[in-house]
């Protein structure tokens, strides 16, 4: 079934993109989500008038992430955690963790942005990428400390 989107879905497409998706899929999430419109002819049309406010938007989006990217190139986040042997951490650090870390410093980036495999095990320096815009990653140094301890 062809739907017209009003938003973008990561893995589907932006907005204003039509595309193939399964019925079901189609009538059961996106349509009653308010994610997509059937692709008939006076959504279509719909569309075509709003595709210069759709492109702007973009744009505008792009040069904003173009703009986090520089602004994220000077941030440093250190972030004090119990160590053991080796420099191995009790716990671990997680994208959620430099989320926050990230709003005390000011910086408001959604912790699903923050691309990390698999979460910091170890003390040290870490590069950590964010995904600001497709086609647009980020990056982030991360400093992993050992927490200081009180000897009484």
């Amino acid at each position: 079934m062809k739907v017209i989107l009003t938003q973008d879905i990561h893995d589907l497409g932006f907005e204003g993109d039509t595309v193939n998706v399964a019925k079901g899929h189609a009538r059961n999430y996106l349509i009653p989500k308010g994610l997509a419109l059937e692709a008939n002819e006076q959504n279509i049309k719909l569309m075509e008038t709003q595709r210069k406010k759709i492109e702007l938007k973009r744009a505008l989006a792009k040069e904003e992430a173009e703009k986090m990217k520089e602004k994220m190139a000077d941030i440093v986040i250190t972030i004090s955690q119990k160590v053991g042997e080796g420099d191995k951490l009790f716990g671990s650090v997680t994208s959620m963790d430099i989320s926050a870390h990230l709003e005390k410093q000011g910086v408001s980036i959604d912790r699903r942005k923050i691309v990390l495999d698999k979460p910091i095990k170890t003390a040290g320096e870490h590069e950590v990428p964010v995904k600001l815009y497709p086609k647009i990653l980020g990056s982030i140094k991360v400093i992993v400390v050992p927490e200081e301890q009180d000897q009484t």
